[in-house]
């Protein structure tokens, strides 16, 4: 597997996409369990000085600024917010799930514990982007929502998109109810059986593939999986249903 270690921190990388980016274990940080220990979620209990410093860690294994940060309020949408600069500290947070920027001084950053990141780079007109993409994300297109945008906003062709979808939780764990599956079955009709499985009597959805799906029909000419999932791999990655929701949250960064 593609890992980077620097010194106590370690993130994956992606084959095919060429910029600078990593999705970060939760090895390196200053967060005592049950955040232990590159807990970058300010939302699950843990102190926002340590959030703070384990942020910082990260951006520093990667060499960006820590202030070069535009991140957002994750809320299952499908929704799009170009950055145009780095956030800064007093400005308040939006409300959005895809981030992108043509600006080399911004660094993208999500964080996640199951959901999936997906992390995308268009090299001839210089944009990156990262989405977050839990089953509502999903199932709301906000793959092929992240594609539009670059395709709108700053003129991308989605046949010269490189995508990837990062570490989350896998088809094994994700176990989903009657909502979900009416809910799938209604978006993809006969192609539901492509990403629902029946294993052991239960019905489990396939995030990586439906993603990939979403991918292609929105043209994107470069897709990656890294098919590792956060539920099998708790020691190495957060993941909010395999810890029952006793759990920090890893970072994902992508810039220029």
């Amino acid at each position: 597997m593609p890992f980077v270690q620097k010194d106590d921190i370690r993130y994956y990388q992606f084959n095919t996409l060429q910029t600078r980016h990593a999705v970060f274990t939760r090895h390196g940080g200053v967060s005592p369990q049950p955040w232990g220990s590159l807990n970058v979620g300010g939302s699950v209990g843990d102190d926002l000085q340590r959030v703070r410093e384990n942020r910082s860690l990260a951006f520093r294994a990667v060499d960006r600024a820590p202030e070069s940060v535009f991140d957002v309020w994750q809320v299952h949408s499908a929704d799009v917010v170009c950055a145009r600069a780095p956030r800064a500290e007093d400005e308040s947070l939006r409300q959005a799930d895809i981030i992108l920027t043509d600006c080399e001084k911004v660094s993208l950053f999500m964080r996640f514990a199951d959901c999936v990141p997906i992390l995308a780079h268009d090299a001839h007109k210089g944009v990156v982007g990262v989405a977050h993409a839990g089953w509502m994300g999903t199932l709301r297109d906000g793959a092929g929502s992240m594609v539009r945008a670059m395709k709108e906003k700053y003129g991308s062709n989605p046949a010269d998109i490189v995508a990837c979808i990062g570490p989350s939780i896998g088809p094994d764990h994700y176990e989903v109810g009657a909502d979900v599956i009416l809910q799938v079955a209604q978006k993809f009709g006969d192609d539901s059986d492509e990403v629902l499985q029946s294993l052991n009597g239960r019905i489990h959805f396939d995030l990586w593939k439906t993603n990939r799906i979403l991918l292609e029909r929105a043209g994107v000419g470069t897709i990656e999986t890294a098919e590792i999932c956060t539920a099998c791999h708790t020691e190495d990655w957060f993941s909010h249903r395999a810890e029952k929701a006793r759990t920090g949250r890893f970072g994902a960064l992508i810039s220029l």
